[in-house]
């Protein structure tokens, strides 16, 4: 039998098994379901503190959840599943409760050369350069993160980051940056800087965190951010802030909406208002000198 939501639930009674199979691994000698028809009653939640919080019930041949305290807590057996693995990605969801609980589905091996024959999908990131100024509006160059990543934590920008934080005059030092800065349009490549001369978009968004006082514990927060993957971060031209530079998926909304959803995402897990300029898609960023800066590995050069 093929593995499928439906067969998995067909083979594990609507999904109880799952919710079983992972309450014991926090409760392992408690009995975590107690099931009087299609109703299971108030269990220990262990992503509210092992609260008896959990209702599991089945509702037209699925089990799903809520919790008494949690108004956002709730969905279906696979919901939770994905919550205690950690995986997003449906099929290695599925795969993984094939896995654990044993239930033999025959899954299929691909080929190893298929890859041969598939198409090339590697993902390149391309975005524009300016010299300074800032109101330099047209590009010199096309470049890749590794290119921008070299120019950061080199010594190229080194004497001008010095400078400019040694400014202690807030309307001194906004004419400095403007003059000294080059910058990047992180999120595609410009004929001209406004969102109307967009060539090509990179599928980058880059969100702004200024006057931190805590920039290393949210630098590693970041980093360890359970839904965004970092493509880079470095620090801002004041030293004060951080420039993080992630991915997003255009293919069902805007940048401005994935924006809006990435400010309030981090507005409840981090309690920090972002800079609201990142929804501009020719956004300009200032390059500063930042040795410690961050890559992911796939943009570094070979």
């Amino acid at each position: 039998m093929e593995i499928s939501k439906e067969s998995i639930l067909k083979k594990t009674h609507y999904g109880l098994n799952i919710y079983a199979y992972v309450l014991r691994q926090y409760y392992p000698k408690s009995t975590v379901l107690s099931l009087k028809g299609r109703d299971c009653g108030i269990t220990r939640n262990p992503f509210n503190g092992g609260k008896s919080t959990l209702q599991i019930n089945v509702v037209e041949n699925k089990a799903m959840h809520y919790d008494i305290e949690l108004t956002d807590f709730k969905g279906d057996v696979f919901d939770f599943a994905s919550y205690h693995f950690k995986i997003i990605n449906e099929e290695e969801l599925l795969l993984k409760i094939n896995e654990v609980l044993h239930l033999n589905f025959e899954v299929k091996k691909e080929d190893e050369l298929s890859w041969l024959d598939a198409p090339d999908d590697t993902w390149y990131a391309y975005s524009s350069f300016y010299k300074a100024p800032i109101r330099n509006v047209f590009p010199t160059e096309k470049v890749r993160l590794h290119q921008i990543f070299e120019r950061i934590t080199s010594d190229k920008y080194k004497s001008i980051t010095e400078q400019f934080r040694a400014i202690k005059n807030p309307k001194e030092a906004r004419k400095f940056k403007a003059n000294h800065f080059d910058y990047v349009t992180f999120s595609g490549v410009f004929s001209k800087r406004n969102d109307d001369s967009l060539i090509e978009h990179s599928s980058l968004l880059t969100i702004d965190f200024d006057h931190l006082e805590n920039l290393e514990e949210l630098k590693q927060q970041l980093l360890n951010d359970e839904y965004f993957e970092t493509e880079m971060l470095f620090t801002s031209p004041s030293g004060e802030g951080l420039k993080w530079i992630i991915r997003i998926d255009l293919s069902k909304v805007s940048h401005n909406e994935y924006f809006i959803a990435v400010a309030n995402y981090i507005k409840q897990t981090y309690n920090i208002e972002v800079d609201q300029s990142g929804k501009d898609i020719s956004r300009a960023c200032f390059l500063s000198h930042d040795p410690l800066a961050y890559l992911h590995k796939r943009h570094q050069k070979l």
